[in-house]
């Protein structure tokens, strides 16, 4: 869930509040209780809970740690890069 700032247009209160993304903005100001609250144009910042996604879930067979393996063997190394055309959908003729 994004954090969002507000600041009051009344006494100047600035305030951040954890809100869903379709959830309406806040008015009321919590400091003077005045509508007078207005969402601050800020980058949203976000909290991560819980315990999060890690390398090895959803791996199977051996091939547990990606990222503390050894560099390719000799016959990796000499494949061939593969090609996408320069885009994402790029187009074969048959």
């Amino acid at each position: 869930m994004p954090i969002y700032e507000y600041q009051c247009q009344s006494c100047g209160h600035e305030y951040e509040a954890l809100q869903k993304l379709n959830a309406q903005p806040l008015i009321d100001c919590p400091a003077c209780s005045k509508p007078q609250l207005m969402k601050k144009i800020s980058a949203a910042g976000f909290r991560l809970k819980g315990g999060g996604w890690y390398e090895t879930d959803f791996k199977s067979g051996t091939k547990k740690n990606v990222a503390g393996d050894s560099a390719p063997s000799t016959s990796e190394s000499k494949k061939p890069a593969a090609s996408s055309g320069g885009g994402a959908c790029s187009k074969t003729s048959s």
